[in-house]
């Protein structure tokens, strides 16, 4: 099997995972990850954090949200740009977009070079903690260019979708930390 078949089929497995993590306890699920987020910003004193307004089968980062927001955290979230994405501060309204993501008005594009913690959403991981994601290749085409600037990258999922094999490529982000319920 190629390496895009067998990436494609850990795709689709992971998926359908996520897809069933999503029902029934969904919630107790994204608390546990909100509260060891939030205990890890807090220990690592994180000012600038990049996070990401949730899908269905994400971990709902909402809550986290509104408690950075109140403690004065810069908070940058993505704003798709043809195939990838900037960093924009997160900010109200938000509208609907593409691939039904929200997203803030354009903002100012963040600035500042430093980004303490970036909070990643994952479909699965393989054996290298390299990224799966939906396959669209946004993430990775951002963290080429930006991981310089990233103090740390932390892989958040309701359900961990793991591959002992390596299924992922060299350009795949890769974590520093992955945290599931």
């Amino acid at each position: 099997m190629s390496p895009e078949n067998k990436k494609a089929k850990f795709r689709k497995s992971c998926l359908e995972q996520l897809q069933a993590a999503s029902g029934y306890g969904a919630y107790i699920k994204d608390k546990h990850v909100q509260q060891v987020l939030y205990e890890m910003i807090r220990e690592e004193d994180a000012r600038t954090i990049m996070l990401y307004l949730p899908l269905k089968t994400e971990v709902d980062l909402y809550p986290l949200i509104r408690k950075l927001r109140r403690e004065k955290r810069r908070l940058y979230v993505p704003f798709m740009e043809g195939a990838s994405f900037r960093l924009v501060k997160y900010r109200y309204p938000l509208k609907r977009k593409r691939f039904g993501l929200k997203e803030p008005h354009d903002s100012k594009q963040y600035r500042n070079k430093q980004i303490d913690i970036a909070i990643v959403p994952v479909v699965g991981v393989d054996a290298t903690l390299r990224r799966v994601g939906f396959g669209k290749g946004m993430y990775d085409r951002f963290f080429e260019k930006e991981i310089k600037n990233i103090k740390k990258v932390v892989f958040v999922a309701r359900s961990l979708c793991y591959s002992a094999e390596a299924v992922t490529d060299k350009y795949d982000v890769k974590a520093d930390m992955i945290i599931v319920p």
